[in-house]
This record gives structure tokens, C-alpha cells and sequence, in this order.
């Protein structure tokens, strides 16, 4: 079953996958959104806010808002392609797109699994949750950016400064992913979660709704038919895009190879 992008099954499935590294994330408020003293300070200073501006693409992220959350705990890394090929030896279930048969390529074991769609990262977690007793499950867009920016509204999560030294976007010119924890610590969120900026988007569980963000209006009930949010950016995006901030909306089955997943618990 080997092939020349592939190590030999024997080795990997030897492999045992262990728990995820959870960091608690404390009860309290954070500011979800951008503020209009953000978009004067990405006017001033960075080439692609006009048009943003101009084209009102910063109205899905306001108004800026505080909210208060209850404590949970969120995984430091976003799954690897190694623990959910443990997964799909271990149930079957189909490999991501852009593997070659049932095997990552050789190479990319620490690298986030892509090409998963959210039922698919769900199946995941009701594996995961099964084989150590837990109730992880895939994070909503407000626990996301909490983990992501903390209490203080930063623009990403090290600061209000872009630097392409503490991420993985278009800027960093790498042209392709990288392993987790590549940019830590550097470019963790003062939680101490990596790679929320760039890498790969992330899928959460909530509807890409209007703000501001209310978790009792519905947007945490799935609809097969409405847009859930994702997060993060990705490499071959540029940093308007890693904002802690920046949102996207993609339906449920969507499958691409720059979307992930990490995974979220009650504390």
C-alpha cells in the first residue's frame, strides 16, 4: 500500500494519537469586531484598507462590540494531517481531498489536515470524544477570536502590527503551509494559541451572521442551507485576511485545501 509520497502504513499506524494541548481561555469579556479607530489606523497605514473601505467589506465585522464569555478551553494546535489519518485507520472514513489514497503526503504529518468538510471535522471530534471520554467539539466564531486576540481588542494576536515573521500569509513568502507551531512563540495569542493568523483557515460552528454577536439569536443552530463562519486566513492570503478580526462565510459542505479545524471544550 506504499508509494513513492507515502511512508509505509506499518510505521504510521504504530503511531498512537494522544490528547490535544488544551489552553484554558478565562471567563471575562473581550472586544469582538473592528473598531472605527482600527479602520482609521489600517487606513493610514496599510495599501488594501481603501478598498476595503470603499467596498464596505469592514461592515461585516461591526459594529465593535463587547462580549462576555464564559470560560472554555481551546486546543493549542489545529488537528494534523497524522491524527486524522489515526481516525480514518481507525473508522474508515474517507481521506481528505488532495491526499494521495488514504496517506498524507510524505512530510506533512504535522501539518493542519485540509480538505475537510465541517461534518467531516465533526466525525472526527465524536471519534475523538469516544476514545478519551471528553466533549470536544468545533468552537463558536466568539470563542475563536477570544482565543485569537484576547481581552484587549488587538489586531493579531501578537499586536496591532502586522509582521510577517509571526505568520504564515502571502507576505511570509513561504507558498505553501506549515508545520503547527512553526511561528510560536512569536505569533501566539497571549493565551498562548497558535497559528490563528494565516496557515490555514479554521472552521467554527456558528452562522455567518450580522453583528453584533448575540449566541442566543439562532447563529449557533446548524442550517443546511446558511454560511458558517471560518477563521484565520491562510498562506496564499495576504495579512488583511489573518486580522483577528476578518471573517468569511462558506456553506457546511464546503471542502478546501486551505481549511482546517482545531477543537474547543467547556472548561
Amino acid at each position: 500500500m506504499a508509494n513513492s509520497t507515502s511512508t509505509s502504513l506499518t510505521s504510521r499506524v504504530t503511531k498512537t494519537i494522544s490528547e490535544p494541548v488544551m489552553i484554558q481561555i478565562p471567563e471575562g469579556p473581550f472586544f469582538m469586531g473592528t473598531s472605527d479607530q482600527q479602520i482609521e489606523n489600517l487606513l493610514a497605514n496599510e495599501d488594501w484598507a481603501q478598498e476595503w473601505y470603499d467596498k464596505d467589506l469592514f461592515t461585516s465585522e461591526q459594529p465593535y462590540h463587547e462580549l462576555n464569555l464564559p470560560g472554555y478551553d481551546m486546543a493549542k494546535y489545529p488537528v494534523t494531517n497524522l491524527e486524522y489519518f489515526q481516525f480514518i485507520m481507525a473508522t474508515g472514513h474517507r481521506a481528505p481531498r488532495g491526499w494521495a489514497g488514504f496517506h498524507y503526503l510524505d512530510g506533512t504529518e504535522e501539518f493542519p489536515v485540509v480538505g475537510v468538510s465541517l461534518q467531516d471535522a465533526i466525525t472526527f471530534i465524536k471519534w475523538m470524544n469516544g476514545l478519551f471520554n471528553r466533549d470536544y467539539r468545533i468552537p463558536t466564531e466568539a470563542e475563536w477570536e477570544k482565543a485569537a486576540r484576547g481581552p484587549d481588542g488587538r489586531v493579531y494576536p501578537w499586536g496591532d502590527d502586522f509582521d510577517p515573521w509571526r505568520c504564515n500569509t502571502d507576505e511570509s513568502g513561504k507558498r505553501a503551509p506549515s508545520p503547527i507551531g512553526s511561528y510560536s512563540p512569536g505569533g501566539d495569542s497571549q493565551y498562548g494559541v497558535t497559528d490563528m493568523a494565516g496557515n490555514v483557515w479554521e472552521w467554527t460552528i456558528s452562522q455567518f451572521m450580522p453583528y453584533p454577536y448575540n449566541p442566543n439569536d439562532g447563529r449557533e443552530v446548524r442550517k443546511p442551507t446558511t454560511k458558517l463562519a471560518v477563521r484565520g486566513g491562510a498562506w496564499y492570503y495576504s495579512r488583511k485576511l489573518a486580522r483577528c478580526a476578518s471573517r468569511e462565510g462558506v456553506l457546511a459542505d464546503y471542502v478546501s485545501g486551505s481549511l482546517g479545524f482545531r477543537l474547543c471544550r467547556k472548561s
